[in-house]
């Protein structure tokens, strides 16, 4: 990536040969060039939310800049960056969207996420940290940026303009006005689960801003709940657990088992302990931010259940979700079960049978399959 700042070396995380996309666009682009040609004073507190692969920060690192991530992936990627490119150890400082937020911010420069309540949320918690003298400047894809994207800029931080689209990027310009009345952070959002979906029927789910699906249950999950493994399994991961509903229900219906939730998403996970400790569940559970199943012993699992994504960002891809059944393949032991809920077009049954030598239909209907794979 060359920028005003030099030239930088950069990948996603994790790392892969046969990966096109780039850890960075055109948004990334038009934004240092706007810093740079507008001299934007960076000698303040510098904030960079929503940096995707750590392109942002490696290219702002002499200026010590704080990265906010809800992914840990986008985490990792920047981590490894700065490395690459030579960046001193802490002179990024990386923080989580679940770390409490500097104090003050001079410089705010915010990646517009897919997700308008996870941009919400920070927005809000950023709030009381810009000052009048703050310069605001947001960037995305046009794809990405819509009204609803500038009136929450408006409505919590001040009145907002756009710039004209350079290579399909867009960037935000907000004047933060400190006389503002912000609305109270609606976020984490809890609900009841309604009544015909198994053990978690009638239960409370929480949901940090962010998380998939966060204001009701998705048809996915509700077909998934109705058609889960009977309870049996002793080491159960709820992989990709999102709000961690799913574990719940297997925590519910068999207080012996024990269940990891893992999830690249802190919001996610942060979600998922929140449903269990709700419904006050008995039992053993552990709740892991990380890279799918990595850190998990081989062949020390009985039991996964998956609800795989198909998109990185705005890119449609199905490498998550092979990456997450060959995990699933190494911590299961002989005989364990990789249990997966998806759209009936993504074709899973065929990378299980590729991967495992067999695949199961469960359970369908016209939009949806569960499929089962047994290790040999």
């Amino acid at each position: 990536m060359t920028t005003p700042w030099g030239e930088f070396a950069l990948t996603r995380f994790p790392e892969d040969p046969r990966e096109r996309l780039r850890a960075w666009d055109a948004s990334d682009e038009y934004l240092l060039a706007h810093l740079a040609e507008e001299k934007v004073p960076l000698s303040g507190t510098v904030v960079v939310l929503g940096d995707r692969w750590g392109a942002l920060v490696t290219a702002l690192a002499e200026h010590r800049p704080t990265q906010i991530t809800d992914s840990f992936l986008a985490q990792e990627a920047a981590r490894l960056n700065l490395a690459r490119n030579g960046v001193e150890t802490g002179a990024v400082r990386l923080l989580t969207t679940q770390d409490v937020p500097p104090e003050r911010v001079d410089v705010l420069l915010v990646r517009v996420p897919k997700s308008l309540a996870l941009l919400e949320d920070q927005l809000l918690r950023l709030a009381p940290a810009v000052h009048e003298g703050t310069v605001v400047v947001g960037t995305g894809m046009v794809k990405e940026i819509h009204t609803s994207t500038l009136e929450l800029f408006e409505r919590i931080l001040g009145p907002t303009r756009t710039s004209l689209a350079v290579k399909k990027a867009r960037l935000i310009f907000c004047t933060p006005d400190p006389s503002l009345e912000r609305p109270a952070d609606p976020w984490p959002y809890s609900y009841t689960l309604p009544a015909d979906i198994g053990p978690v029927s009638g239960r409370t789910v929480v949901n940090h801003a962010g998380v998939f699906c966060a204001d009701r249950l998705d048809i996915g999950t509700r077909f998934f709940l109705r058609h889960l493994p009977a309870p049996g399994a002793r080491r159960v991961v709820d992989l990709g657990c999102g709000n961690g509903v799913v574990g719940t229900a297997v925590a519910v219906a068999d207080p012996d088992a024990e269940v990891l939730f893992v999830d690249e998403s802190f919001q996610a996970v942060a979600s998922a302990e929140a449903t269990y400790r709700a419904n006050g569940v008995p039992g053993h559970a552990e709740f892991r931010v990380g890279d799918g199943l990595a850190g998990v012993p081989a062949g020390s699992v009985d039991l996964v259940l998956n609800n795989p994504p198909f998109h990185s960002h705005q890119a449609t891809t199905d490498a998550t979700a092979w990456r997450m059944f060959t995990g699933a393949k190494r911590v299961l032991r002989p005989g364990g079960e990789l249990w997966v809920v998806g759209n009936r077009h993504l074709g899973y049954h065929v990378k299980l049978k590729r991967l495992f030598g067999n695949s199961r239909l469960v359970a369908s209907d016209p939009k949806f399959v569960v499929l089962k794979a047994v290790k040999r």
